[in-house]
């Protein structure tokens, strides 16, 4: 936190960091007028590091490092709440999925299961355009920490029982639901 208030002390405001995060809007999060509505909204907020109004802060004074290395961005679960409440219509969950991809280029994560979740909720997506949570669950401990599954075998047994869930087979080959939009994403940030 002191350096937040050195930074702001010293009056600099550095834009970069909200250009690469939210291009075409960045001034949006410029605008933020620190009025807490993110952080009182957030259901993750009592286990963040930073809270989502200092994470913002941190951003408009281009905290890069700082940012990409706090668990808060890993922990947002992309549920729109802050973004629908923000009274400045800051496009802030699309901004922390953006800050999420430039720490996985940077290679920093502050947790391999963060990743290892965020990866494995991605392709599944891709793939159905919806979750399949048995899918999701193998993909994430497969590439986390496969022997972490047996501890939530009974929980799934118990689940599958009660019809919870539903086993469901990977479907093979052909083309998933949300390839051709995840194409589109990829060739567009590749114009950035």
């Amino acid at each position: 936190m002191a350096a937040i208030t050195e930074a702001l002390d010293l009056g600099q405001l550095d834009r970069s960091l909200a250009q690469r995060v939210s291009p075409g809007r960045w001034e949006k999060i410029l605008s933020c007028i620190q009025c807490g509505t993110c952080s009182a909204s957030c259901p993750a907020a009592h286990a963040m590091d930073i809270s989502p109004r200092q994470m913002w802060r941190m951003v408009q004074l281009g905290m890069t490092e700082e940012v990409l290395r706090s668990k808060s961005i890993w922990l947002c679960s992309l549920c729109y709440t802050c973004h629908v409440r923000c009274p400045r219509g800051i496009p802030l969950t699309e901004t922390i999925v953006r800050l999420k991809e430039l720490a996985m280029e940077r290679g920093i994560v502050s947790s391999p299961q963060s990743e290892a979740f965020y990866r494995a909720f991605a392709e599944v997506m891709r793939r159905y355009g919806r979750l399949r949570e048995v899918e999701f669950m193998a993909r994430y401990f497969l590439a986390s920490n496969p022997l972490a599954a047996l501890g939530f075998a009974r929980l799934g047994l118990t689940m599958l029982a009660r019809g919870k869930i539903r086993p469901e087979l990977p479907r093979l080959g052909g083309e998933g639901r949300l390839d051709r939009l995840f194409a589109r994403v990829a060739e567009l940030e590749e114009k950035r």
